[in-house]
């Protein structure tokens, strides 16, 4: 009885594959209520952001393979393009969104310059100065609030509605981090995502075979750049709608780069995995910042160390020996009968 409901399903979901994504919306529809307090709605929106940034960190660093560590920098161009259009030119949030992801954009293009020269920790190093330089000068420019911050900026209005709560914004921001990643397989699945793909595994061979190297290089930062400037608008518009520089420290860079790590280069859901776990971790920390960087530095080392395919790994080699046994079932099961 129970194969003969399952053949139906699984015949209707390999017709229509967007049904697990229908499934991963009904089902996370409630988690807002099940929630004890406001701030555990609150955390579920800040990681719906980070979700959107480490989905974004992973096309550059995981598809593409370049080493990076300026995208928290990017974050800070989204966030801080969109307050201001909203605040001082009193856009929108619906205009504000994708002219912060354009600004993005274009300060991906200047972070992926040094790509085209440099490799490994020569490129980390550089793009590390860029993202810090962004903050420098938010910190030090009036216009930007300096280091006193940038506030008022208004919550999002859909259909007269204000998303002026946690709750109310956790719904818009849940379409959206599941938009992103359903867009992060279909660039990994593409001919983009295997010419990265390629760039990653070897850059001279990947040139031999025809890839325009330079391109898809730039072309993996802006895309990174997108995601970044989209977290960052939605991270400046959600409640209280206030930012500060040090919302885009060197430990916010170490927390996402260990999102990815953790979650597993590359791998998309491991890095999903990743950005809610370490996300969580990161707020039960808070009390101890005097030494957060010590304890994310060292779950770094031992995740390259024990762990290096990350979380991604772990679920990839489940998958790949459930696959192996249930094709070794039948040929067991014909030699029993011989």
């Amino acid at each position: 009885m129970l194969k003969q409901l399952a053949l139906p399903l699984e015949y209707f979901r390999k017709r229509h594959s967007s049904l697990p994504w229908l499934w991963a919306f009904v089902f996370m529809l409630p988690l807002p209520w099940l929630a004890f307090n406001t701030y555990q709605v609150y955390m579920l929106n800040f990681i719906c952001v980070m979700i959107i940034l480490s989905v974004g960190l992973n096309i550059v660093k995981g598809f593409a393979g370049q080493v990076t560590v300026g995208h928290i920098g990017l974050y800070a161009v989204g966030a801080y393009t969109s307050a201001v259009l909203s605040v001082n030119f009193g856009f929108p949030f619906w205009l504000a969104l994708p002219v912060a992801v354009i600004a993005a954009a274009a300060a991906g293009i200047i972070v992926a310059i040094p790509s085209f020269r440099l490799e490994g920790a020569y490129l980390a190093l550089a793009t590390l100065g860029m993202g810090e330089s962004i903050r420098i000068y938010i910190s030090m420019t009036d216009y930007l609030g300096a280091s006193l911050g940038f506030g008022g900026v208004p919550a999002p209005v859909i259909v007269g509605i204000t998303l002026d709560t946690y709750l109310k914004y956790y719904y818009l921001l849940l379409p959206i981090t599941l938009l992103a990643i359903y867009c992060s397989f279909a660039i990994l699945r593409s001919g983009t995502g295997r010419a990265f793909k390629a760039i990653r595994e070897d850059t001279i061979s990947a040139a031999a075979a025809g890839i325009n190297v330079r391109r898809y290089k730039l072309l993996a930062f802006v895309l990174s750049a997108v995601y970044a400037g989209a977290a960052g608008s939605l991270f400046a518009h959600m409640t209280p709608g206030y930012l500060h520089p040090n919302n885009f420290t060197v430990i916010e860079v170490v927390t996402l780069l260990l999102m990815v790590v953790f979650g597993g280069i590359g791998h998309i859901w491991g890095g999903v995995i990743g950005a809610v776990l370490i996300s969580i971790i990161f707020d039960l920390t808070r009390d101890y910042y005097h030494y957060q960087m010590l304890i994310f530095g060292g779950v770094i080392v031992l995740t390259v160390l024990y762990m290096p395919k990350g979380i991604g790994g772990i679920i990839d080699k489940y998958i790949v020996t459930k696959r192996f046994i249930k094709k070794q079932q039948p040929k067991d099961r014909d030699a029993a009968k011989g």
